[in-house]
């Protein structure tokens, strides 16, 4: 069994991967300082699979710890997900933003390459495409000037491992450039559940269905999109937690230590934020108070993917439809705040 750890994996995106690759048979542990998330998501994965999850409560920034982790473990592989991931906080406090974002991926990949190497997937994201000239992106799409500190981190960190795996011939790496993840756990066990006021728009439309918040904010209404609201690409988070899963499996079955490769994962269906409220009502028959206000600092008009790359290289497509996808998410939020 491969051992695969999980920076990050006691939060959103890396609580539901933990399932994907338990359930495929890798060994998962987890390493996750618990900023932005707590052990209830730990439990959630162990009844989800039946399996005990190693954890580690851990400072992906601090070497010490990290070395503890693979001295205690064989570690095969690692997917990062340890980063803080709000884009109008970044504007806020960029310094903050860099000396987290960069130095728990380059302690991760120092103690690696000290530690024999292996297979690395770094969650990246859409934005490091900022507004781009032609829709829908495919890899191959310039990357611009970062619209946010948080954006920049993510460029600069794919420049990272791009010159790690150059420089080290044992370690080899995939590049997931992720659009935006909503979504829960069919089995309502694990989902988003941000600590404070959340900063993505699903768990802010959940929160405000559950009466936790007073009314969504909805961002710009004068973007030039078909109503105004800005055009993203909303994925299952089942579907983004598989494709880690078809990456892993892409590195073990083609090993080629020292490259990089760069995928999209998405849908390639842009939807509007009014779109997914309106989807959203509908799918769960509730009613949302909202209000629109001005364009927050970092936001882009509109950015979708071309994921053919990923359809053909890795196996991978997105399946879940949206429907299922918000009805998900208000079933996790329901359980959650024991919402009957």
């Amino acid at each position: 069994m491969k051992n695969i750890l999980i920076t990050g994996g006691a939060g959103f995106i890396g609580s539901h991967t933990a399932v994907e690759l338990t359930v495929a048979g890798y060994g998962v542990v987890i390493a996750d300082n618990l900023s932005n998330s707590d052990t209830t998501s730990l439990e959630g994965i162990e009844k989800i699979t039946g399996r005990k999850i190693l954890f580690y409560k851990a400072d992906c920034c601090d070497k010490k710890q990290m070395q503890k982790i693979f001295g205690e473990n064989k570690i095969d592989g690692a997917i990062h997900f340890a980063a803080f991931k709000a884009v109008g906080e970044s504007v806020q406090k960029p310094l903050m933003y860099y000396y987290n974002n960069l130095t728990s991926f380059t302690t991760l990949l120092e103690v690696m390459a000290e530690s024999g190497g292996g297979n690395v997937v770094f969650s990246s994201s859409a934005t490091v495409y900022g507004q781009a000239d032609v829709l829908p992106v495919t890899e191959e799409t310039p990357r611009k000037t970062a619209a946010s500190p948080y954006g920049n981190t993510k460029q600069v960190c794919e420049d990272i491992l791009q010159d790690a795996v150059r420089a080290h011939s044992d370690l080899q790496g995939i590049i997931l450039r992720y659009f935006n993840p909503i979504g829960a756990h069919p089995s309502a066990l694990i989902g988003e559940s941000p600590r404070g006021i959340p900063n993505n728009l699903v768990p802010f439309i959940t929160q405000t269905a559950a009466g936790i918040r007073r009314e969504l904010q909805i961002f710009g209404n004068d973007y030039n999109t078909p109503d105004g609201t800005a055009l993203r690409d909303y994925i299952d988070i089942m579907d983004l937690a598989a494709a880690h899963v078809s990456a892993l499996k892409r590195m073990t079955d083609h090993q080629s230590a020292g490259t990089c490769e760069v995928f999209n994962v998405g849908t390639g269906n842009p939807l509007s934020v009014m779109e997914l409220v309106v989807k959203f009502q509908e799918v769960n028959k509730v009613n949302l108070k909202y209000s629109i206000t001005g364009r927050r600092e970092g936001d882009v008009e509109a950015i979708w993917a071309d994921t053919s790359l990923a359809n053909k290289v890795l196996g991978w497509k997105a399946r879940r439809s949206i429907e299922e996808t918000l009805a998900n998410a208000w079933a996790w939020e329901k359980k959650l705040r024991r919402i009957i």
